[in-house]
């Protein structure tokens, strides 16, 4: 049974940075489909091979990304494991929104005091 822990701040400003970016993004979604390597990545994307080599490192840093290496090449997928630990985090902060909101709403429905039910409290002390 795998147990997981919360990330760390260090962690968590790896990841959002890592996803911070449309094309790092979009690696990741590619390499969750399937394992690819950096030559191939780099040939979907209208950039230099270490401009995608640089986002690859940023995604690996952040744990988002495994790459290993098969021969000359370096395969590159997604962890699944941190995407499930950064899915978790997420969740915590819709909850916590959704709870906030949800007072908001609470306190938005009472029924404002009126200036005679006021006084009278006034004058019942």
């Amino acid at each position: 049974m795998v147990v997981q822990r919360e990330l760390s701040e260090a962690e968590v400003d790896r990841v959002f940075h890592a996803l911070a970016t449309s094309t790092r993004r979009d690696i990741l979604r590619r390499t969750i489909e399937r394992e690819q390597s950096v030559s191939t990545l780099a040939s979907e994307y209208d950039m230099s091979f270490a401009a995608v080599q640089k986002h690859v490192s940023v995604l690996e840093a952040a744990n988002l990304i495994i790459k290993r290496a098969e021969g000359r090449e370096r395969l590159v997928r997604a962890n699944p494991e941190m995407i499930a630990r950064a899915r978790a985090l997420l969740a915590r902060y819709e909850e916590l929104w959704r709870s906030r909101i949800a007072r908001l709403d609470d306190l938005l429905a009472e029924p404002a005091p009126t200036q005679q039910t006021t006084e009278q409290k006034e004058q019942g002390d």
